[in-house]
């Protein structure tokens, strides 16, 4: 029975999707914490921030998917 930290570790070793998916919301938390880091934030700034945000987190609904297929399609987890 694997734990969704090994499912995890098995989709960053073999699952292109997940790989780069993982890599784009690191750039994208890169990008907030140096927004972040600024003492004034222009409006579109906070604009883009919101943006970032959602971006980050499409992107983590989207690797929570793959980790849901992988349980699936592995005996619910539970089988292997």
């Amino acid at each position: 029975m694997m734990n969704e930290q090994e499912i995890i570790e098995t989709l960053r070793r073999e699952n292109e999707e997940f790989q780069r998916l993982e890599a784009e919301h690191r750039q994208l938390e890169e990008q907030l914490e140096a927004l972040g880091s600024k003492p004034y934030l222009t409006a579109e700034e906070e604009m883009e921030i919101k943006k970032i945000k959602k971006q980050k987190l499409a992107k983590k609904d989207r690797m929570a998917e793959l980790i849901r297929q992988y349980k699936r399609g592995n005996g619910g987890g539970g089988e292997k």
